[in-house]
């Protein structure tokens, strides 16, 4: 297709027939810390409203910690990692049950999915979580996604749910991803910053990296900032999805295509869910280092790995696994699923298909690494 525009990129979220929504802490409670009802149901009629007119809306929804330690009697959110599980626990309760009755307004029904990484690191439970959202779907049910914060405490400091709801974009293969916060869009320096000014369209989000200055959260609810933003963009837009990001009262003009916030175009067209998956969510488990030649052939993006070009491997993995591929100096290529275990390794390196076959045996005439299951960073 021609090149994105603005304009291009707002009528594909106005017309996304999956769109996923992604809204903070911040955006859903009130400064005391507690969930502020007013402004939840202000988000539920926009999303119930376009799910009236024929989309299909994923809402991920943080805001479980910062409904939870207001009615702990916390005034601020805590610091240590257990009372924010026990925040979280209490809070995702109450979140849900206002979600539930705001959406039961409107005739909607709502499920409520909690992820951890794991789910979207391991291809099994990320098969597991892409049909039980995609059959959501299908029933007309609003699924509610949420890191699953109160068990997971890595997860805690996941991003503020930023970068998961761009890995559920890709769970759902989603047309566009909206990303709602406390600011307007994205801004060349912080926005409170004299002379500040909002980029209202970002055609390539990699180039616009070293273009901004951006700070982290403020907010005292959140974790995450525009890095975080930015970076669920980035992955957004390298799965070939749109973004808008901008302001929760900002949610309904939005979706609706109208020029708020910061449009972003996507990076290239959608890849399929197993590459996205080895891309953008898979948790590599070793290297593989290639020559110089290799290392060619790979960034032509249309070669399979052979073990000639590999000169060693590092870490402990299993054929399956996903693994990174860096060149001599350690700078990582791509990444991709080995055929091979780590221990076998060593004994095929620089050495041709012909010469692995008659050694061997035919089952090690492949490549360590196929060019399906290779993907360049």
């Amino acid at each position: 297709m021609a090149a994105w525009t603005e304009e291009t990129v707002r009528s594909r979220v106005q017309q996304a027939r999956t769109l996923v929504v992604k809204v903070g802490s911040s955006s859903l409670t009130a400064p005391s810390g507690h969930l502020d009802s007013s402004k939840l149901a202000r988000l539920v009629g926009v999303l119930a409203e376009t799910a009236s007119m024929g989309a299909r809306v994923v809402l991920v929804s943080s805001g479980a910690i910062a409904a939870g330690f207001g009615p702990l009697g916390f005034t601020a959110r805590p610091e240590d990692v257990p009372t924010q599980q026990a925040a979280a626990s209490v809070g995702q309760g109450l979140l849900m049950a206002e979600y539930e009755r705001e959406f039961s307004r409107f005739g909607v029904r709502v499920g409520q999915i909690l992820l951890t990484a794991q789910d979207t690191i391991h291809s099994v439970q990320y098969r597991n979580a892409q049909r039980t959202l995609r059959r959501l779907l299908d029933l007309g049910v609003v699924p509610i996604v949420n890191e699953n914060d109160a068990l997971a405490s890595n997860e805690i400091r996941f991003g503020d749910n930023d970068r998961l709801s761009a890995l559920v974009a890709n769970i759902v293969r989603a047309d566009a991803l909206v990303l709602l916060t406390d600011v307007d869009g994205l801004y060349d320096r912080p926005p409170q910053e004299a002379g500040a000014h909002r980029i209202t369209f970002v055609p390539n989000v990699v180039a616009t990296l070293g273009d901004v200055v951006v700070g982290d959260s403020t907010s005292g609810v959140g974790t995450g900032g525009m890095h975080t933003k930015l970076e669920a963009v980035r992955v957004a837009g390298r799965s070939g999805i749109p973004s808008i990001l901008t302001a929760a009262g900002n949610a309904g003009p939005a979706v609706m295509g109208d020029a708020v916030g910061t449009a972003f175009a996507p990076l290239k067209h959608k890849s399929t869910s197993k590459r996205l998956w080895i891309g953008f969510a898979s948790n590599p488990r070793g290297s593989l280092i290639v020559d110089d030649g290799a290392k060619k052939a790979i960034l032509g993006g249309k070669a399979s790995l052979l073990a000639a070009g590999v000169t060693g491997a590092n870490g402990e993995f299993s054929a399956g696994d996903p693994v990174f591929v860096t060149d001599q100096s350690g700078k990582r290529l791509a990444k991709g699923l080995v055929n091979f275990d780590s221990e076998e390794i060593p004994h095929l390196v620089g050495k041709s298909t012909a010469a692995l076959e008659e050694e061997f045996g035919a089952e090690f005439g492949h490549p360590l690494i196929h060019r399906d299951d290779l993907v360049l960073l």
